[in-house]
């Protein structure tokens, strides 16, 4: 697993791309961007993305956390820029913490993203370590799933680096059968993130964007 990404230079300013899979890095995003490809799941997110930035001499202004992720209510195959995340792993209600709160730590349930993408459609992002399908989307409050994006902005935060999520929707409408039914989009997804860091690069130059 690559672990010494640097930050690309977007507009002048350093930005580091931080990425599940390879599947997910796809032709039109490899002419693009150099990113950190971290591994799949919260635990792998976190310890990849800390250990590279802390290995990093001049650090990124900006991470973006980007790749595929699944919803029942989003169109597939579209691209969404995360308004919203939470962690659905944590579960301290037994002891009388809201769920998905971390007990002792200053942080809401849902944390909200302060940065945004003129023109990109936004929703809010569960991340966790099980695969959502079927009715399992029921007992989720937020608008797509993924296994990364928390991880990462808890990373981010803890160097002071704020950090967007993009997100392409990958499966979800059905049951999931096999591994195919990840990938089939994942073509299209590459396309339509592409053209997000597209829009990324306008918006800085512009100052629409300022982190």
């Amino acid at each position: 697993m690559p672990d010494t990404a640097r930050p690309d230079l977007i507009s002048g300013l350093p930005v580091l791309f931080v990425m599940a899979a390879e599947a997910e890095y796809g032709p039109a995003l490899r002419v693009r961007i150099s990113p950190l490809i971290t591994g799949i799941g919260p635990v792998e997110a976190a310890v990849q993305l800390t250990a590279a930035l802390s290995r990093q001499a001049e650090r990124p202004r900006l991470i973006v956390s980007l790749g595929s992720a699944g919803s029942c209510r989003l169109a597939q195959a579209e691209v969404y820029q995360v308004s919203a995340v939470a962690y659905r792993d944590m579960d301290a209600s037994a002891l009388g913490f809201e769920r998905g709160r971390t007990p002792l730590l200053d942080l809401p349930a849902r944390i909200q993203m302060p940065h945004r993408l003129p023109g990109l459609p936004e929703a809010t992002l569960s991340t966790g370590a099980n695969v959502v399908s079927g009715t399992a989307y029921g007992q989720i409050a937020e608008d797509m799933v993924d296994m990364e994006t928390y991880s990462h902005l808890r990373a981010a935060q803890h160097f002071g680096i704020p950090l967007i999520g993009l997100r392409g929707i990958s499966d979800g409408a059905e049951e999931l059968r096999g591994l195919s039914d990840w990938t089939d989009y994942l073509h299209v997804i590459d396309e339509k993130l592409a053209a997000a860091v597209d829009a990324l690069a306008a918006a800085l130059e512009t100052g629409q964007l300022s982190p």
